[in-house]
């Protein structure tokens, strides 16, 4: 009887003992599930990251066209150049003609009667702007300036070594006498101080005194 009763005894620790074993085992199987669960989930992470650290964010290519465009508009903007004659107040930046930097030259023409051809040569190795109507003529001997005779023309750019012309009339075919002159005095405009010319052919007779605008042409400046 105490024997069976041990064996009893034995058989139900064994068994206690099995079931122990299959629940730490279940239990061991379990936890390596979830500790491997983390790195599969997380694999991918490395890759992630490689390639975020390979490959940078895609942008649109407009965008750099975008800011160079942008970039050069405000160059542009800024340019010192982009408004012509802003520094001198002329077209392209060319000045006006000055007195002193032309050569001049009177000569009597052989027609019409009483007038003298007057040749404004560039000498100043740049550009000009001409003003065609502001010429100032003084002969000696009359009062004042020459009057103004003719129509008026347009101011032009005079290229460096090119030339003006301008007719001049030292007297009325009806009237007769006057004072005797050898040159006149030159002046692109009243404001400033003229030059002395001599009058090739003269002398020659002054009792009136007139000057044209200036033109492109020796033919037009004497028409009038």
């Amino acid at each position: 009887m105490t024997h069976t009763t041990r064996s009893r005894r034995t058989a139900a620790a064994l068994a206690a003992l099995s079931l122990g074993v299959l629940a730490l085992t279940a239990c061991n199987g379990d936890g390596d599930k979830d500790a491997a669960a983390p790195s599969t989930a997380t694999s991918p992470s490395p890759s992630g990251t490689s390639q975020g650290a390979d490959t940078p964010p895609s942008a649109d290519p407009s965008d750099g066209d975008s800011g160079a465009s942008s970039g050069g508009g405000s160059g542009e903007g800024s340019s010192p150049s982009s408004e012509p004659g802003a520094e001198d107040d002329q077209d392209g930046g060319v000045g006006m003609c000055e007195t002193k930097d032309f050569s001049y030259n009177v000569t009597v023409a052989s027609a019409p009667v009483n007038h003298a051809l007057l040749t404004a040569t560039n000498t100043s190795g740049d550009p000009c702007l001409l003003p065609a109507n502001d010429l100032v003529i003084t002969i000696p001997g009359l009062d004042g300036a020459a009057e103004h005779a003719g129509p008026e023309g347009k101011d032009w750019m005079l290229k460096a070594g090119e030339s003006a012309y301008a007719g001049i009339v030292f007297a009325r075919a009806d009237t007769e006498g006057g004072k005797s002159a050898d040159k006149v005095e030159v002046a692109l405009s009243a404001a400033e101080s003229p030059s002395t010319v001599v009058i090739n052919g003269g002398p020659v007779t002054v009792n009136d005194g007139q000057v044209t605008s200036f033109f492109g042409t020796a033919e037009d400046a004497l028409t009038y």
